[in-house]
């Protein structure tokens, strides 16, 4: 009798055990996380509630951080957009890629230097991220702006299986449809939409219904906003709401503006809606990221954003001009509302998506990033101990031509015209408002050694001097 009860017991306990197995054997094998890159244009640090702004309304991104990981210190690579696209999607600093300005750039001909012969688009001998993954069985898609060469080096020569708006415009026509103006047009958008439609919410349509033809398979979608770039349009009916909420005391305070950031967040949260919808939010990584700080404008009595506390903003050699919003939701991975302080830039992306994919690179000399993975398991930190900028151009919102070096909490800047440089402590002085030049004379040595063996190593070209130059024409330039 007793013989029997432990057969019968070790026959339940085999079925189980072949029961499991079975289940093993069939199960599907886990598919490869998809991702979703947002890459929003000219966005500033402080342009979202997250990060502090007390004028624009954005419960979506609020959202995503508080299911994401929120980075204080991310940069871009670059004060300005097209280096720090070229940045993301190769992981090289852009002073090693010589694609060092927005492209086509500001001519300065009577300037006190000539600016370098730098590279007006994406070398097709470079291997970005989609063209990294797409062996491995990913789908890709670029939607939205790209501004990396013209039409022989457009994204569906770079590895995206299809390109949705993207060309060599650096903004919008209009936000309108049919998004022209003049003989510059959108030519890249599929036919479609109807007079009205807003450019933010017809490139949301396109990437949710392409999200919806391959909820089947891994993909990589890099979804580069047009906005909130310049021309500042938004929905009538939200810039007359802001309108309402206008404080002058607030440095933000421009209801137009604020509009194209609401219309930006709704974006982001039909994004994770649809996520949600088709069961693919547990298994798609979703990054934030801006090309650069927040355009500030030449207009003082109503400026188009404000970075406070940050000084100054896009195509400037200050914190304003290259500290961004970054937000990274790895479901599964990262602690929900998690915070990292670590100093992190546009460049780590690159290493960052391949290894959570599990994708070895290809060889590919040069990648200058690391991936941020350590930061956001909470299992380690990176191995580098300094971030660089090297822009060798002007900008008309006051860049002349510099380097920059953030080591730690200090962040020294050369400038190319007369080897002047600045120096602050970020921890004790955000806003860039007490030089240490003369100070820490020490200090300020070891960083521009720093500086000029980096700039050594990577191949970074140099402004040279400009036999044309003529101050009073070039005075007379600026003032207009």
């Amino acid at each position: 009798m007793v013989m029997k009860r432990w057969q019968a017991l070790y026959l339940k306990i085999g079925m189980l055990l072949l029961a499991g197995c079975v289940m093993l054997s069939c199960a599907a094998p886990k598919q490869p996380p998809n991702f979703i890159f947002m890459l929003i244009d000219d966005m500033g640090w402080t342009d979202v509630g997250t990060f502090g702004s007390t004028f624009y309304e954005t419960p979506n991104v609020d959202r995503l951080a508080d299911e994401g990981m929120r980075f204080t210190n991310a940069y871009a690579a670059c004060t300005v957009c097209s280096p720090t696209r070229a940045a993301v999607l190769t992981g090289k600093y852009p002073a090693r890629l010589h694609i060092t300005d927005w492209i086509e750039g500001h001519k300065r001909p009577w300037a006190q230097l000539a600016v370098p012969d730098w590279t007006m688009y994406l070398p097709h001998e470079e291997i970005t991220i989609a063209e990294a993954l797409k062996p491995t069985g990913y789908a890709t898609v670029h939607i939205g702006k790209w501004h990396l060469g013209k039409e022989p080096f457009y994204p569906e020569t770079q590895g995206f299986d299809r390109n949705i708006a993207g060309n060599d415009m650096g903004s919008p026509p209009s936000y309108y449809h049919p998004y022209e103006r003049g003989n510059r047009t959108i030519a890249t958008m599929p036919p479609g939409g109807q007079d009205g439609d807003y450019l933010t919410d017809r490139l949301t349509d396109e990437a949710v219904t392409w999200i919806e033809d391959h909820q089947a398979e891994p993909f990589f979608m890099y979804f580069p906003h047009y906005a909130v770039h310049t021309p500042i349009q938004s929905k009538k009916e939200l810039e007359e709401y802001y309108a309402g909420k206008v404080n002058p005391d607030n440095p933000q305070r421009n209801a137009a503006y604020a509009g194209m950031v609401h219309s930006t967040d709704e974006s982001v949260g039909r994004i994770m809606e649809t996520l949600e919808r088709l069961d693919l939010e547990d298994n798609t990584v979703l990054v934030f990221f801006s090309d650069n700080g927040g355009l500030i404008g030449n207009n003082f009595d109503k400026p188009i954003t404000s970075n406070v506390p940050l000084r100054e903003g896009k195509g400037t050699e200050y914190e304003g001009g290259v500290r961004v919003p970054c937000i990274v939701k790895w479901p599964g991975n990262t602690e929900p509302g998690s915070t990292s302080d670590v100093p992190v830039i546009a460049t780590d992306f690159y290493k960052t998506l391949l290894d959570m994919a599990g994708v070895q690179p290809q060889a590919n000399t040069g990648v200058d990033g690391l991936s941020l993975t350590p930061l956001l398991t909470q299992t380690g930190t990176l191995d580098r101990d300094a971030l660089y900028w090297h822009y060798p151009h002007y900008h008309s919102q006051g860049a002349r031509p510099y380097s920059a070096i953030r080591k730690g909490d200090y962040r020294l800047i050369e400038y190319f015209e007369d080897g002047r440089m600045e120096m602050y402590n970020l921890a004790n002085d955000i806003g860039e408002t007490n030089n240490l030049i003369d100070a820490m004379p020490e200090k300020a040595h070891e960083l521009h050694a720093q500086l000029q063996a980096w700039r050594d190593e990577v191949g970074a070209q140099y402004p040279t001097k400009n036999p044309n130059f003529d101050p009073a024409r070039e005075t007379e330039r600026a003032a207009r």
